[in-house]
């Protein structure tokens, strides 16, 4: 058989495990799947430029409006996988809904509260929301080439959400700045009539395995959680705060494993961590993701401390360097299935590398550049293509599931990222 036929075939197997449902007569355009999903990314970073307008209209310093985004992403990490897994049991016109009232409330109580808690709770929602709508559209894609058009639009809206948030905020406000992950609402009804002509769900219905959600979703808090701990410390307490932190990711960590032990088929399943392809595939996407947050924090510092940029010309040169490096990610994509595995993971890998050497060691303005579009390559192509290799490493029912948790690896790179960024170049701020 040859590749492509290979390629085909599991995209029909990956469709069918994902909806739970024989396939529909053609795939959702691709297009479509792309606006379901992309459009988070833009509203994860919407605030970064906007912290102060923010926290001067909900009456709250800086450093307080800041958890807004750090509950999204907070949100954001533990929703994935907790939505993939209703996808598995459900189908995908449950979490299509469900993810949809979820984006529509949430965005209707941040534009509508005053205080900042409701306002909190609200980009909670916002994010599980959009959340369910990236599942559903990573499972529905059913081929590397096809993720990749995803993951290349999240690396383009996500580096133009800080310009287009203050955009928006300066021209009306910045409430409407958090309000544009709402064009994902624009893709419902078509990926909705795709949902419609599938047969009912054919995936056993086993009793929903509450522990071990509930155990995950502990575990992924922790792990988002950690790298901000240190930062939330004072003084000589700063030694016991990481040490508890450390402690409640470990415990969370074996419980989990424990229960794994027992429920071999439950929420997290067994055939996911005994896999060699889906670990590796995983951690990978971990490590360049992590890079890659790292870099998009730390290189406009470089790049004022080493070239001599001011803001504005650092900032454009970034934003140019994320659109190439993320438009660039789909060719990987693209030609993985001729590429084969091997060499896909080596391109990753190299390209990853030379990006955090250059990070390291250069001193020229467009050096630094360079190594920001090699991150965001490495990080949107390891989505793409290690996706649909982690997805491949199991039973076709578990893949949604082995999808959501690749991504829920793939989201604790945002929480790494800039905690290492701080650490290592902004902390002498």
């Amino acid at each position: 058989m040859t590749t492509t036929a290979v390629t085909a075939t599991a995209a029909t197997t990956a469709t069918t495990a994902a909806t739970g449902r024989a396939p529909a007569p053609g795939p959702v355009p691709v297009l479509w799947l792309a606006l379901l999903a992309t459009p988070v990314a833009a509203a994860a970073n919407a605030p970064v430029l906007i912290l102060p307008d923010m926290a001067a209209s909900l009456g709250v310093p800086t450093e307080t409006a800041a958890r807004l985004v750090a509950a999204f992403a907070w949100a954001m990490a533990v929703s994935v996988p907790l939505m993939a897994g209703l996808l598995r049991r459900r189908g995908l016109t449950p979490v299509l809904r469900l993810s949809g009232a979820l984006l529509l409330g949430g965005t209707l109580l941040v534009a509508a509260s005053p205080w900042l808690p409701a306002a909190l709770l609200g980009r909670a929602a916002q994010a599980a929301g959009g959340a369910g709508l990236v599942a559903a559209a990573m499972s529905l894609a059913g081929s590397a080439r096809r993720m990749g058009v995803i993951s290349a639009g999240f690396g383009m809206l996500g580096a133009a959400g800080p310009l287009l948030g203050a955009q928006l905020s300066h021209a009306v406000s910045w409430r409407l700045s958090l309000s544009v992950s709402l064009l994902s609402l624009l893709a419902l009804p078509a990926v909705g009539r795709h949902a419609a002509v599938t047969t009912p769900p054919t995936a056993p219905r086993s009793r929903f395995d509450a522990r071990g959600a509930a155990l995950l979703t502990v575990l992924a808090t922790a792990l988002v959680l950690l790298p901000h701990a240190p930062a939330a410390a004072l003084g000589s307490a700063s030694a016991a705060v990481v040490a508890v932190a450390v402690a409640a990711v470990a415990v969370a960590a074996a419980l989990l494993a424990l229960h794994v032990r027992r429920r071999p088929d439950g929420f997290v399943p067994a055939a996911l961590v005994r896999s060699p392809l889906f670990l590796g595939s995983s951690l990978l996407a971990l490590a360049l993701s992590t890079s890659y947050f790292t870099l998009l924090f730390a290189v406009p510092r470089l790049l004022a401390d080493r070239a001599g940029w001011d803001v504005t010309a650092a900032g454009a040169g970034q934003l140019v360097a994320l659109l190439t490096g993320s438009a660039l990610s789909w060719l990987l994509a693209a030609a993985s299935a001729r590429l084969g595995r091997t060499a896909v993971r080596a391109v990753l890998v190299t390209i990853g590398a030379l990006a955090a050497l250059l990070a390291v060691f250069a001193s020229w303005g467009p050096l630094l550049l360079v190594a920001t579009l090699g991150g965001v390559f490495g990080a949107t192509g390891a989505n793409a293509v290690l996706s649909m290799q982690a997805a491949s490493s199991v039973p076709a029912p578990q893949r949604p599931t082995a999808i959501g948790l690749f991504s829920l690896c793939y989201q604790l790179g945002g929480a790494f990222g800039p905690a290492i960024a701080t650490a290592l170049v902004l902390g002498g701020a």
